[in-house]
């Protein structure tokens, strides 16, 4: 045998799994086994090694070091020929694509555009998934996810530049006639959302204009305060992808139009493009349906009279 060190295999994927949630429960859940089934193959496992790979403590488990060091190795391993099966196979993938969007863009952007999708791309099927920030990409089973840069990426994620992103005031059309100039907005309520604090001293900062009002309202969501502004609420600070459509259809106006803030969106997907013909479909048909949110219009943008 040219391994004999190695432990019994059939233990090192509860052991991974269980590591990796710091959780038996969990483990079982994910393989679809009993909570007593993972327990006994890492009894096998410590008893094999003769050491304890978890401090087991009331109502919770601690991975040891040596037990994070393992994990690692298995998990390395288990990559490697996850990878060396998928680039010998000949079997198509089955089942949808999962692709996780940030929340706004996903409800205001892509899912109006899925009839396209669909028309582009029939043969792929996308399971959509709302959410921001770091993706658990194993943990919830994502393919791609769609990203601000507002953030670091991960060294092991492949990546592709989508649009830039650009901000500006947007508000109700009969309010931005009224809105020729930074000095107007003191006539009307600055519109805030607690998942961008900083969205209006962002835009000052970038265009160097001033905007003091005399009340401003903060909500706790981008499509409430979106929603508020179209309402006749206020005046808020918006990405130009999710309301360029509203834009069109005349339910909003930039009165100032839009300026680039230095980020950008991507989307990121935790295996080469090239491992899924679905997934490098889906790629294309994104860069070319979001090629028109590269550049935003300027001062006066859409919708605005004056």
């Amino acid at each position: 045998m040219r391994w004999p060190d190695l432990p019994p295999l059939n233990t090192l994927l509860p052991f991974e799994a269980t590591v990796r949630h710091a959780s038996m429960t969990a483990a079982a859940r994910e393989l679809h086994v009993t909570h007593g089934a993972v327990s006994r193959q890492i009894q096998n496992l410590e008893r094999h090694l003769g050491t304890t790979l978890f401090e087991r403590r009331t109502r919770a488990l601690h991975p040891t070091p040596e037990a994070h060091r393992l994990a690692a190795a298995v998990r390395e391993a288990l990559d490697r020929v996850d990878g060396a099966t998928r680039s010998i196979t000949h079997r198509p993938p089955a089942g949808p694509l999962t692709l996780s969007c940030e929340p706004t863009l996903l409800m205001r952007w892509l899912i109006p555009r899925l009839p396209d999708l669909a028309a582009a791309a029939p043969d792929v099927t996308v399971h959509l998934s709302a959410g921001g920030g770091p993706v658990p990409f194993e943990r919830d089973g994502i393919d791609l996810a769609v990203r601000r840069d507002d953030f670091p990426f991960p060294e092991d994620v492949s990546r592709t530049r989508l649009f830039a992103e650009h901000i500006g005031p947007v508000c109700r059309p009969d309010l931005a006639a009224r809105l020729t100039a930074a000095a107007d907005v003191p006539d009307a309520t600055l519109l805030h959302t607690a998942t961008r604090p900083r969205a209006w001293d962002d835009w000052r900062r970038l265009t160097g204009m001033r905007a003091e009002p005399a009340s401003q309202q903060t909500l706790e969501h981008f499509y409430l305060t979106l929603q508020a502004a179209s309402a006749g609420v206020g005046v808020a600070i918006a990405p130009y992808a999710v309301v360029r459509d509203d834009l069109e259809r005349g339910q909003l106006a930039a009165p100032f139009g839009f300026v680039p803030d230095g980020t950008g969106y991507h989307l990121l997907t935790r295996r080469p493009l090239a491992g899924d013909t679905r997934t490098a479909r889906l790629t294309t048909w994104l860069r070319t349906r979001t090629a028109d949110l590269e550049t935003a219009p300027g001062r006066r943008a859409a919708g605005a009279s004056g």
